[in-house]
């Protein structure tokens, strides 16, 4: 049986919309998180970023970091957070809107949209990542060399080991992405 290759079948249609159900429902979620563990602080700190906000003890890591001379982390510093839900709802409408419409070319465009996204969203947070480990205030109590902080991994400064994980909204898109990528193969000629 040979499929139209303009035109998708119901059952990448399918797929399609529970992967614009899946983008948003990561907007519920955080999507990374720094956890920070020291002799003093055995059960840990974290930051743990959403795609619209941030928590965590923050106000903790922030008087930690003064010493180093860090910036602080806040929501103001990141203005991400403020359009990127709307950004990742766009994303979402448009999924859908892919599997509503079954063209084959719109799923090769979402894709790209897709992973250009990705690549830009790891992009930014290494670019933050490095801006507040190099860009450390010479009247710090504290001199440190500066560094940078890993995206995913293990880092250690003085006495502070720290761990960069993804979290429960980053697995939920990478499941969205993976569901895009379905119908490419399924959708084949056979």
């Amino acid at each position: 049986m040979i499929v139209s290759k303009s035109k998708l079948s119901i059952g990448s249609s399918i797929l399609l919309s529970f992967s614009a159900v899946l983008i948003v429902v990561s907007l519920f979620y955080p999507w990374w998180e720094m956890q920070f563990f020291a002799p003093q602080y055995p059960e840990g700190l974290n930051i743990i970023v959403y795609p619209n906000k941030l928590t965590g003890q923050i106000d903790i890591v922030n008087g930690l970091n003064h010493y180093i001379g860090m910036s602080n982390f806040s929501e103001e510093n990141f203005p991400e957070l403020r359009y990127l839900p709307f950004v990742i709802g766009g994303l979402a409408g448009f999924t859908l809107l892919v599997g509503l419409l079954r063209k084959q070319k719109l799923l090769y465009m979402l894709i790209g949209i897709f992973s250009l996204g990705g690549i830009l969203g790891v992009y930014d947070l290494y670019r933050w990542l490095h801006d507040f480990g190099t860009n450390l205030s010479p009247k710090a109590p504290i001199k440190v060399k500066p560094f940078v902080p890993p995206v995913l991994g293990h880092n250690k400064l003085a006495n502070f080991n720290t761990y960069s994980i993804l979290e429960t909204g980053s697995y939920l898109i990478l499941a969205a992405f993976v569901l895009m990528l379905i119908p490419l193969w399924k959708d084949r000629k056979k």
